[in-house]
């Protein structure tokens, strides 16, 4: 069965007046339809294309969209209420809704596109940036050598709708052939990584992601606003570009007691 993007390039022009519908991002053709359409859609919800209180196109116009049958809408539809994405009424068409705030994190990626959802409904509030040379202590940590420059930004990740307790602390290292983009990054929303890609024309191809135990200092537990909890858990992602290179790593640290990993494995046919 074809993909929706195969769909698509086999799709007339649009008419005039009207711009052209987005496609998936890197779709993938193994992947259900279903799950091409949430990608396509979370994408364009994520980016503001339908921000929150606006309401989606309807089924029949999202069916003749992506070329797919009514069933496959509704399914995408079920996936984005399970998101906490959109809210769905009998007569009143599907609304943008801001992410309800919770008090645990759900950690669910299955491809790159997907890390794009972590900044659905997350405020990155950045406490410092600086271009520090990295020492010893912190070459073992991030996994790079020790005399290099990279530009260091730190802060807190909160929900947008507010909620009582912070998502994790979060430590970003950005290689300094990018490190320009660190004059921007107060104002821009959304994965840093994005900034590299459209300021440099770099792509990123491989995300090595790593979900460990850390023993967090009295200072990180007082931030995360836990009590009598000394362990924490680090998911520290490696960003590597299309040259080779390592444009940057990030490093989220969460309470673990408010932190749940969840991800999908499919059978591979054959």
């Amino acid at each position: 069965m074809p993909s929706i993007a195969q769909r698509k390039a086999r799709s007339a022009q649009p008419a005039k007046g009207k711009s052209r519908a987005r496609a998936p991002t890197e779709p993938q053709s193994g992947d259900p339809l279903y799950l091409q359409v949430v990608r396509a859609l979370r994408d364009e919800i994520i980016r503001g294309v339908f921000p929150v209180g606006s309401q989606l196109p309807p089924e029949d116009e999202l069916r003749k969209r992506f070329s797919v049958s009514r069933y496959t809408v509704r399914e995408a539809l079920r996936r984005l209420r399970e998101d906490s994405l959109v809210s769905s009424r009998q007569g009143s068409g599907t609304t943008v809704v801001s992410p309800r705030p919770s008090d645990s994190y759900v950690h669910e990626v299955t491809s790159i596109n997907d890390l794009v959802t972590y900044a659905t409904g997350v405020r990155f509030a950045i406490e410092s940036i600086d271009l520090i040379e990295v020492d010893r202590q912190l070459a073992a940590r991030i996994g790079v050598k020790s005399g290099e420059q990279w530009l260091a930004v730190h802060g807190l990740r909160n929900t947008e709708g507010g909620g009582e307790l912070p998502v994790c602390w979060t430590d970003v290292y950005i290689n300094r052939e990018f490190a320009a983009v660190g004059r921007l990054l107060q104002r821009h929303t959304g994965p840093i990584f994005h900034l590299i890609e459209d300021m440099f024309a770099q792509r990123v191809v491989e995300v090595h992601q790593e979900i460990t135990a850390a023993l967090m200092s009295p200072t990180m537990a007082q931030r995360l606003r836990v009590k009598d909890e000394k362990m924490g858990l680090e998911v520290r992602r490696i960003y590597r570009l299309g040259s080779g290179k390592v444009g940057l790593i990030a490093i989220n640290t969460h309470a673990a007691s408010r932190f749940r990993h969840s991800m999908i494995m499919r059978r591979v046919k054959g």
